[in-house]
């Protein structure tokens, strides 16, 4: 597969088309942003692990019947996958509050929700990605009320196999960010990446932080951090 002109550069990926039309490659860096691109960094090896974590999830996603842009891992840093065109919403799963969650409601961060919840942001960074309903999404034509309805059904399938995954590991899945886009047909599939950048993550016992928040919020040892949590998935990946 020849990698050939960059097509994108995000905060986190680099994207190049390749000599088939319908796939690209997915740089992942260790460029790091929060707060929409106010506060940047760098996690020294962030790029490989959210690849490696990513395509793992991806594949287990994908077995679960949920079709993902997925094809297969290149590189350390590199992946191949399907071209789609994204959908211009950020689907947030919660399943304990946390984040922007207990800011804007004033909820204790840590209180487990009785059922998960879903929220929907417009992808939009001048905007700030300000939150919108399903309503919202159909009114601006973000997608259609049969896209909503697979990409809520498909998040909520997810957030059950991630969450059984990550038990496993000892890890408590808080909350994640998911993106879907459409292949050149119309399906719609989950796209972007699943990893300790996209999801909150917490040990089990302690609760301590295991993801991007740690660089959120200045708690140090961000990189010990990811390292932990690829261990604990490689570990449980092997049993």
């Amino acid at each position: 597969m020849e990698k050939l002109q960059q097509l994108y550069e995000g905060k986190a990926k680099k994207v190049f088309a390749t000599d088939d039309p319908e796939l690209l490659i997915v740089d992942y860096k260790d460029d790091a942003t929060a707060f929409n691109g106010l506060k940047k960094g760098t996690i020294v090896g962030k790029g490989v692990i959210n690849n490696q974590m990513s395509n793992r999830l991806m594949q287990r996603i994908e077995k679960a019947g949920i079709p993902t842009h997925y094809v297969r891992e290149l590189s350390q840093r590199e992946t191949l996958v399907k071209r789609v065109s994204i959908v211009p919403l950020e689907v947030i799963i919660r399943n304990i509050a946390a984040g922007s969650f207990s800011k804007r409601y004033g909820v204790e961060e840590g209180v487990v929700f009785d059922s998960p919840t879903i929220e929907f942001s417009y992808k939009n960074d001048a905007l700030g990605d300000p939150l919108c309903n399903a309503y919202h999404a159909m009114a601006l034509h973000l997608a259609t009320e049969a896209e909503i309805e697979t990409i809520k059904r498909y998040a909520f399938r997810i957030n059950e196999i991630l969450r059984e995954f990550w038990a496993g590991c000892g890890v408590t899945l808080v909350d994640f960010k998911l993106e879907f886009g459409r292949l050149s047909d119309g399906t719609v599939v989950l796209a972007d990446e699943i990893s300790p950048d996209t999801c909150r993550l917490w040990d089990s016992k302690t609760h301590e932080k295991l993801d991007k928040d740690r660089f959120r919020r200045d708690l140090g040892g961000v990189e010990d951090a990811y390292a932990e949590i690829m261990h604990r998935l490689v570990a449980h990946d092997e049993l």
